[in-house]
């Protein structure tokens, strides 16, 4: 009889300032990864270290699909290879589960819900995009405050000439990797030029 394996919790959010409580509230896990970062793609510390973790008869637990992917060629190839090595994979919202019986039916519903998650995620940003643009036009849109003061954008700028890393004062400053390549790519000067509402702003990733 092939030993019992771990229960293991995958648990992310897109920005320091959400919150992960609610994420496999309740459930009984043996090992908890939890990171707070954007599933733009799948280069993520703690799911590295979750699939290095994971061995066979494991099962892993996410909230949901778009917890461990947000597009459906990352999510089936993390899927599947997970079950390749004998790994479970529970996705708790859609209410299923992949071991890798690579069945027509179970690769069919894999797709089609990554695929419907995807379509989703697209048709908020689209909202959003467009709700900016209307009300730009009524002169409603202030935009968001700006996540560095002038004076920490210009440190940002210093600690990279010195060699830190973009990550490193990502997690430093509390934004996202991307806010900080954005202060980067507008100058001292041309901050000067700028409204509040065309400041590099740290919008939240899904």
């Amino acid at each position: 009889m092939a030993a019992p394996g771990q229960k293991v919790g995958y648990i992310r959010v897109s920005s320091i300032g959400q919150s992960t409580a609610r994420q496999l509230d309740g459930l009984s896990l043996d090992r908890i990864f939890e990171e707070k970062v954007s599933g733009k793609d799948t280069n993520r510390p703690e799911l590295a270290a979750m699939l290095s973790y994971c061995r066979q008869n494991d099962e892993i637990f996410c909230h949901s699909m778009d917890r461990l992917a947000r597009n459906l060629d990352d999510l089936r190839r993390l899927v599947m290879d997970l079950n390749k090595r004998g790994v479970k994979v529970t996705f708790v919202k859609e209410a299923m589960t992949f071991v890798g019986d690579d069945s027509p039916m179970s690769l069919l519903m894999l797709s089609l819900l990554g695929a419907v998650s995807e379509f989703e995620r697209a048709q908020i940003r689209s909202r959003q995009a467009e709700g900016v643009a209307l009300a730009k036009l009524r002169g409603a849109y202030k935009g968001r405050k700006p996540s560095l003061t002038p004076e920490q954008a210009e440190l940002v700028r210093q600690r990279v000439r010195a060699g830190e890393s973009k990550a490193d004062l990502a997690r430093a400053f509390s934004v996202s990797r991307e806010t900080i390549y954005a202060y980067l790519r507008v100058g001292p000067n041309e901050m000067k030029h700028l409204k509040p509402g065309n400041q590099p702003m740290d919008l939240p990733l899904a």
